[in-house]
């Protein structure tokens, strides 16, 4: 049996292997290493956040992004947008030296036996463990608006759904959202030869200021702090206190997960979005019909006007709710009855990220409502994977006594190939 599996290979589920091989725990990890970067995010994105503030976690400090870059002669640099390609391959890079091996196969059902777990895959192989800690990404908690949900996938997607936007070539798109996956998702249509434009509830577009200097006065740096989340002290408290974000009182931390750090544009998008795309604001979706060859739009203004829009295709860039519901491949009779934050549906946390039901941990996006907007963001792992870690070794010892188990050699064999 094993100590720990992990759900997940993306910048959580990495950077948790990593903690976890290194306390010497017997670990698997399942999953396509940094697979929404690599799968379902356009090629020509950017990074938004700063290079600095996207390392994986490694308990040594070693393997970061700036390590990476400097092994492949290429700059990582303090404002200067990140090329996504470069972070994805860096995942990879980090999961090849950090983890002893990652599995790449599908998790099709985590179940409950006795003290431990079973973990199914899609090769049919049943993996017993003691703890298993649920590090999914985003992609199972798409956030679709209703209007959208019965068209064809030929009509309506969502942002997440495209690598290549080459096939919208010469094609009127419509973008809905105001967030940055909106926004820069309508100029690389642009780019690409698509008519794009933005619709968006909100009033106005925000723009991120650009970041100050790393290099300034005490008092410029007082007022105005850096963080893995941006420059101010908002941003400052949610990236460095989620320990202090999950003290909170339930409905406190659900409004604060939903609302904290809001849709906004990277600074230096805003001189390619501007000339480019025209947007229209105040507008919410209120219906959508097949039209001709496309779809027709009902819109709903927010002085209670209404119109309607023709378009070729729908580009939902609505972001990702977290909601345990979604979560297929956990079995129902726990999915149902996990305690939940308050009226959100995403799972409430101990300390050390373990679940109502003992040795079911979870990171990432839904304990975004018990620990903070940091966990919507590369830079809360480093955090999340060292509390679980934590969390994982007070769970074995209390099962087993605090009985150290030397850590595995690496094996040298190619990782499985799955889905």
């Amino acid at each position: 049996m094993y100590d720990l599996v992990v759900v997940g290979a993306g910048p959580y589920g990495l950077s948790i292997a990593a903690h976890a091989a290194a306390a010497g725990l017997r670990l698997r990890v399942l999953g396509r290493p940094m697979a929404s970067w690599r799968d379902h995010m356009p090629d020509g994105m950017l990074l938004k956040s700063e290079p600095w503030a996207s390392d994986l976690s490694d308990p040594s400090g070693g393997h970061t992004l700036a390590d990476y870059c400097t092994a492949h002669d290429l700059t990582a640099e303090h404002g200067v947008p990140l090329p996504l390609d470069t972070f994805t391959a860096y995942g990879r890079w980090f999961g090849e030296r950090a983890v002893p091996q990652v599995e790449e196969v599908t998790v099709t059902g985590v179940r409950p036996d006795g003290d431990g777990f079973h973990v199914e895959t899609d090769t049919g192989e049943r993996i017993a463990a003691r703890t298993v800690a649920l590090a999914v990404g985003v992609m199972p908690f798409v956030n679709r608006p209703w209007p959208l949900l019965e068209l064809p996938p030929d009509l309506a997607s969502h942002s997440s759904d495209h690598r290549d936007l080459r096939r919208f070539r010469g094609q009127d798109v419509t973008v809905i959202g105001s967030g940055q996956a909106a926004l820069e998702t309508a100029v690389l249509l642009t780019e690409q030869g698509a008519r794009p434009r933005v619709v968006a509830r909100a009033d106005r577009l925000r723009w991120n200021a650009p970041p100050q200097p790393l290099d300034r006065g005490r008092l410029r740096a007082l007022r105005d702090p850096h963080s893995g989340l941006g420059t101010g002290w908002p941003s400052r408290l949610w990236s460095e206190m989620p320990w202090a974000v999950r003290r909170l009182p339930s409905a406190t931390r659900v409004r604060i997960a939903e609302t904290a750090l809001g849709p906004a544009g990277a600074w230096w998008l805003r001189e390619r979005f501007e000339p480019a795309v025209p947007v229209l604001l105040g507008h919410r979706l209120r219906a959508a019909v097949p039209h001709d060859d496309g779809v027709r739009l009902h819109l709903a203004h927010t002085d209670g006007a209404t119109e309607t829009l023709d378009t070729r295709h729908v580009v939902a860039a609505t972001g990702f709710r977290p909601d345990l519901g979604r979560l297929r491949l956990l079995v129902p009779h726990v999915r149902t009855t996990l305690r939940t934050v308050g009226g959100s549906r995403a799972p409430e946390l101990s300390a050390g990220f373990e679940s109502s039901w003992p040795g079911l941990f979870f990171a990432g996006l839904l304990t975004a409502p018990s620990f903070g907007p940091s966990m919507r963001f590369v830079y809360g792992a480093d955090f999340t994977a060292a509390r679980l870690l934590r969390g994982v070794q007070r769970r074995l010892g209390d099962r087993r006594g605090a009985t150290t188990i030397p850590r595995p050699a690496r094996d040298s064999a190619p990782a499985a190939q799955g889905t």
